[in-house]
C-alpha cells in the first residue's frame, strides 16, 4: 500500500508541469490520447504475454464508462484547463475531488467516518491556504472542465468499487486503451491537429507523463480504489499540490515561504487524519 500512495502522492504531483510543458507542442485531448495509448498498449502486450487474462465481454463493458469518466472527462479536461487556468486554480479544483468522493461515497451506502470527513476538509483548507497569493485567471472553457474533472473522477472512482472488473494492471491497461480511442474521437471533433513533429522538450515532458502519470500512477490508484477506503485512495489530490510547489521551488526557482510551509503542514495534517487508521 504504501509504494502505491507514494506513486500517486510524488508522481502525479510532478505530472502538472509535466502536462504544461508537453501542452507547449501537444493539444489537450491528443496529449491523453497519445500518452494512453502508449502506456495503455505496452501494459496490455506485457500482461497478455504473461498470461493474465483479458477483460470478459462484461467487464469491458464497466471499462468503457470509466474510460470516459476518467480519461476524457477526467485526465483530458484537466489538460484542457491547464491551457488557460492558472495552476493554482486547477489545484483547488482538483483538491475538491476527494470531497466529491466523500458524497458519492455516501449515496452508495460507505460513509466516511467523522475523523474522515474531518482530514478532508483539513486538507482542501491547505490547498486554499497553498494558493493564497497566486495568479487565479481562468477563461470559460477552463473553468468548466476545473469544475467538471474532478465531479467525473470522484464519481468514476467510487461506481468502480462495485463492478466486476479485471485484476487493478489490467484494468488500468483496458481503461487506458479504450480512453485513448475516446479521447482521439473528441480531440479531432474538437479540431485538434498536430501538424508538424513536435520539439524534443515537450515529447520527453509526454514520455513522462506515460511512465510516470500513466503506468506507474494510473495503476497505483486503480490498486488503490479496491484495496482501501476511497477517502485515503483519493488523497493524492492534497498531496499533488504541495509536491508541484516543491519541485517548483527546486527545480524552477519559484517561490518558497513560510506561507506554504504552513499549508503543507495543514494538508499533512489532514491526510494523517485519512490514513491512520482506529484501534
Amino acid at each position: 500500500m504504501l509504494s502505491a500512495l507514494i506513486a500517486v502522492y510524488i508522481l502525479w504531483g510532478s505530472t502538472y508541469y509535466g502536462i504544461k510543458i508537453a501542452l507547449q507542442d501537444y493539444p489537450p485531448f491528443l496529449l491523453t490520447s497519445i500518452r494512453m495509448l502508449i502506456a495503455g498498449g505496452l501494459m496490455f502486450i506485457v500482461l497478455r504475454l504473461r498470461g493474465v487474462a483479458a477483460p470478459t465481454r462484461k467487464q469491458w463493458r464497466a471499462i468503457f464508462v470509466l474510460a470516459i469518466l476518467l480519461t476524457v472527462l477526467s485526465n483530458a479536461l484537466v489538460n484542457l484547463a491547464e491551457e488557460t487556468v492558472s495552476t493554482g486554480l486547477v489545484a483547488i479544483g482538483v483538491a475538491a475531488m476527494p470531497l466529491w468522493a466523500g458524497l458519492f461515497s455516501a449515496m452508495r451506502g460507505e460513509h466516511p467516518s467523522a475523523r474522515e470527513w474531518f482530514g478532508i476538509a483539513i486538507g482542501f483548507a491547505g490547498v486554499l491556504w497553498l494558493n493564497i497569493g497566486t495568479e487565479m485567471n481562468a477563461g470559460w472553457a477552463g473553468l468548466l472542465a476545473v469544475l467538471i474533472a474532478p465531479i467525473s473522477w470522484a464519481w468514476g472512482s467510487i461506481w468502480s468499487r462495485k463492478q466486476d472488473l479485471p485484476a487493478p494492471f489490467m484494468s488500468a491497461a483496458s481503461q487506458m486503451l479504450v480512453g485513448s480511442v475516446f479521447a482521439c474521437i473528441v480531440g479531432l471533433a474538437l479540431g485538434e491537429r498536430i501538424t508538424e513533429m513536435p520539439a524534443l522538450i515537450p515529447t520527453l515532458a509526454m514520455l513522462y507523463l506515460v511512465v510516470a502519470g500513466s503506468i506507474f500512477g494510473f495503476t497505483a490508484y486503480i490498486w488503490l480504489l479496491h484495496h482501501v477506503r476511497p477517502a485515503l485512495a483519493t488523497s493524492y489530490a492534497y498531496v499533488n499540490p504541495v509536491i508541484a510547489v516543491a519541485i517548483g521551488a527546486l527545480l524552477l526557482g519559484e517561490k518558497f515561504n513560510s506561507n506554504a510551509i504552513g499549508a503543507m503542514l495543514l494538508i499533512l495534517f489532514g491526510v494523517v487524519l485519512m490514513t491512520v487508521k482506529k484501534k
